[in-house]
């Protein structure tokens, strides 16, 4: 199996992987205890999918016995510019690098794909392939495989790609050589740790991921925390500080793939552009993108907090506008955005006579103090 590992390599190379490791399946076991202990602290915020299965995420030859051989292949996708100079444009927002162009799952799928093809017609065993779209734990297969480690920040870390890493899986029957697994190599700096806005990381390698504005932006869906407001800054859609102060990624360079190249129009968009989109139009702006997942409603709730962030009044007209919008979460946003827009006089006279959704309500009482009364 040696010639078909060294085979399997070039092909992976060729086909824009920037590397390919392989482990066995109880490689996972260890992360798999710490993933329970993770999920027991209840840092997994309202992301009930990573309590379910958990046995299969946490081990796997529980989610395929068979499995002999984990192949995992790492993608560059690099920035070619500081990802947190944008942070400073108080009248733009920052978008995570990840999702400033095409969704990445897709296009790794495909070549995946093609990959495991060739296993079978070589090798006559079975596969599977896995893009983040099953409970496989890709970073700890990934360190086991000797692609890289998890950094203090829980991502991986590549002498290849620095923090800018995609990852994707290939499970199969075949018995393949396993490569040794990476190095800590993080030694005693904790810059990841420290720039942290919201403090998420409760220490080195553990991340309470309800603090995290990743996981504020993107997977949490209902109002943002008071407390995590101010913090968020103009991070509308994840966020890039830990990944991006690593030392490592020194290391990194631009993605050769054109797909993880930024689309202009997601650079640094203005705020001004973002509010004004209704369902279509921010249906169409993101086609095929990841940031579509979210919805138009989650998506407004970033900006307006963004908007509210940047004290810009030019846009308080904007934001005014959607104290009547048929979200109740997009209203709760645009209560707050306002209130640090304009003066708590000119505020109170927007007040409704009545709100319908308590949370909302509530919005107003707090940066008020104006009773606007229920509408339930």
């Amino acid at each position: 199996m040696s010639e078909t590992r060294k085979t399997l390599e070039t092909r992976a190379l060729e086909e824009g992987f920037a590397a390919l490791g392989i482990c066995g399946p109880e490689a996972m076991r260890p992360a798999g205890e710490r993933l329970r202990g993770w999920v027991a602290e209840g840092y997994n915020g309202d992301m009930g999918w990573m309590a379910e299965r958990i046995d299969w995420r946490a081990d796997a030859s529980t989610l395929w016995p068979e499995c002999r051989s984990v192949i995992m292949l790492a993608e560059n996708y690099g920035p070619d510019s500081d990802p947190m100079v944008t942070l400073a444009q108080r009248d733009r927002a920052t978008i995570s690098v990840y999702a400033r162009n095409r969704d990445y799952h897709d296009r790794i799928k495909k070549r995946l794909k093609r990959l495991a093809r060739w296993i079978v017609e070589e090798t006559g065993e079975d596969v599977k392939v896995f893009v983040d779209t099953a409970p496989v734990m890709e970073k700890p297969l990934a360190a086991a495989a000797g692609l890289g480690w998890q950094g203090k920040h829980t991502n991986l870390v590549s002498r290849d790609v620095g923090s800018w890493a995609f990852l994707g899986a290939i499970f199969t029957t075949a018995d393949l050589p396993k490569d040794n697994a990476h190095d800590d190599r993080c030694g005693s700096c904790r810059t990841c740790l420290d720039v942290c806005p919201t403090a998420a990381f409760v220490a080195p390698y553990r991340l309470d991921a309800r603090r995290c504005i990743s996981y504020l932006t993107i997977e949490h869906k209902g109002p943002i925390p008071l407390e995590f407001r101010a913090a968020m800054g103009n991070r509308i859609y994840g966020c890039d500080d830990c990944l991006a102060v690593c030392p490592w990624n020194k290391f990194a360079s631009e993605a050769r793939n054109a797909d993880y190249h930024a689309r202009e129009a997601l650079k640094s968009p203005r705020l001004t552009d973002l509010l004004a989109l209704d369902d279509t139009a921010f249906r169409t702006l993101f086609t095929a993108s990841p940031i579509k997942r979210i919805g138009r409603d989650r998506f407004l709730r970033n900006v307006l907090i963004a908007a509210g962030n940047s004290g810009d009044a030019s846009l308080a007209g904007q934001v005014e506008a959607l104290l009547s919008d048929a979200s109740p979460l997009v209203r709760g946003a645009a209560v707050w955005a306002l209130s640090r827009m304009i003066p708590r006089e000119n505020l109170l006279r927007l007040a409704p006579d009545s709100e319908p959704d308590a949370e909302v309500q509530a919005e107003w009482v707090r940066v008020s103090g104006a009773v606007v009364e229920s509408g339930n």
